[in-house]
């Protein structure tokens, strides 16, 4: 990442030294990589030793607040901005606490998938899909004049603007959208030489569309282009993407992962390496793509995380696990309660035998480190589902406006049961025309379920829909 110029000697005592950090670095990462997702999901590479030796014996991970690193002279300085030895210099390039979360996620996605991976965190999921994509984006010496990526409609409906408005609209890149993302043909008719990528989001929000994400795998790196995947909705507790061949997943953490609500932010985590015929000459692009974007796009555009929302996302997720089947649980009981409701006419969740897409979901979606008695693992399914009721979508603004438990608000992930009308929310700015092809129809309720006792939430649901 560094021209060969010839550095001073004290430049090279620094880079020396972290040498020495870093193999000790790849020593704690071997040893940690044996241990199993709860406990990684706690440690992370947080050790006793760097507790002990660097941090007065904090059991907890410190939260830096000051945004800069000083250094002891300018030898170090200049080792440290020439990316020659590990730093964090300024946090809008990087921070410790931050360093803390993206280390446990890049273990947990790549966790016995059989590969390594990196992650950057951002300040929200959006920054995060941005910088993922800008970087295929990019314009070629000798390529074409038009560009295009593939992905399939049923996704949020910010990044449908992302993708619709910043992308196509502001800068001339064609989307092709998929109507049936399951439909492995429907993508093969959307690629050609000047396809950059593909896109999807599973389980999707809020009509929780699947795709088969190792044949979109397969079909993105027999055309040379990378599979890029929003797993939100999952979290590495359910599905991790990356063993089925995916190159780049996305999580917008302020869902599931930081449960507690309590902060913003996003996460990049990629595959080594990843699989793309778009020309970079730095290295880094392909071997390790989310610290090529961490240390170049990243740091230029400076969507950076605070480091307190590190803090609380790496508190959350230390129970990642237990709280993503406890709420998987209790969404199953509550979808099975709904699926029988006379007054409503759909009910979307992956869980139900009933739905579309239960099958090839369940081909995916296992709690980690599970056994059912017989060496598989159980599946789960997350705590995102959606329910569509009877007559006009006045109906269901009445149930909506109803509830007294659950809590009327555009979002998701939640330990508390929260509830919306995508139409008139998350996907009101997608249009009409575009939330019919998506499937969110205004007669569409969201609802994300907590961790409370299901059978208060039952209970709250039923009431509102006695209203009718």
């Amino acid at each position: 990442m560094v021209d060969n110029k010839q550095y001073s000697p004290g430049v090279k005592k620094y880079i020396q030294e972290a040498k020495k950090l870093l193999a000790q670095k790849e020593k704690d990462l071997k040893r940690i990589k044996k241990l199993k997702f709860d406990t990684i999901a706690i440690h992370g590479l947080y050790t006793v030793e760097e507790a002990l030796k660097q941090n007065q014996g904090a059991v907890i991970e410190p939260l830096y607040l000051s945004t800069a690193q000083a250094y002891r002279d300018s030898d170090e300085m200049e080792a440290a901005l020439a990316y020659l030895i590990p730093t964090w210099c300024y946090t809008r390039f990087a921070n410790p606490t931050t360093y803390y979360l993206e280390w446990v996620l890049a273990l947990l996605e790549g966790y016995q998938t059989g590969f390594d991976t990196s992650c950057l965190v951002t300040a929200s999921g959006m920054s995060a899909i941005m910088l993922a994509v800008d970087s295929f984006l990019v314009k070629q010496k000798q390529g074409p004049e038009k560009i295009n990526f593939v992905s399939s409609i049923q996704i949020y409906g910010g990044t449908f603007q992302h993708f619709t408005i910043r992308k196509m609209q502001e800068r001339g890149i064609e989307v092709r959208w998929v109507d049936h993302q399951e439909d492995i043909e429907e993508w093969k008719t959307k690629i050609d030489e000047n396809t950059r990528f593909l896109f999807s989001e599973a389980p999707s929000n809020p009509q929780q569309s699947f795709c088969d994400v190792k044949a979109l795998s397969d079909l993105a790196h027999s055309w040379e282009i990378p599979f890029i995947i929003d797993s939100t909705c999952a979290t590495p507790a359910l599905m991790r993407p990356v063993a089925y061949g995916a190159d780049i997943v996305i999580h917008s953490l302020t869902k599931s992962i930081t449960a507690s609500g309590l902060a913003m932010g996003g996460a990049l985590i990629s595959r080594k390496p990843i699989i793309t015929k778009v020309k970079n000459d730095n290295p880094l692009f392909k071997e390790s793509f989310a610290e090529y974007v961490k240390f170049f796009p990243f740091r230029d555009n400076g969507p950076a995380a605070s480091p307190v929302n590190a803090l609380f996302a790496l508190n959350d997720l230390r129970t990642l696990r237990s709280k993503m089947d406890l709420v998987s649980q209790n969404s199953e009981k509550v979808a099975e309660f709904l699926s029988r409701h006379p007054c409503l006419y759909q009910v979307d969740y992956l869980s139900l035998e009933s739905f579309p897409l239960h099958s090839l979901a369940k081909k995916y979606m296992k709690l980690v480190d599970s056994d059912d008695g017989k060496g598989k693992e159980i599946n789960r399914y997350g705590h995102l589902l959606s329910f569509r009721v009877d007559g006009p979508p006045q109906n269901a603004r009445k149930v909506f406006d109803n509830f007294k438990l659950i809590l009327r608000a555009g979002d998701l992930g939640r330990i508390k049961s929260i509830a919306t009308i995508p139409a008139i929310s998350t996907h009101l700015q997608q249009g009409e025309e575009a939330r019919t092809k998506a499937d969110v129809p205004p007669q569409m309720i969201r609802l994300c379920v907590g961790a409370e006792n299901p059978d208060d939430i039952i209970a709250d649901l039923d009431q509102a829909l006695s209203s009718l």
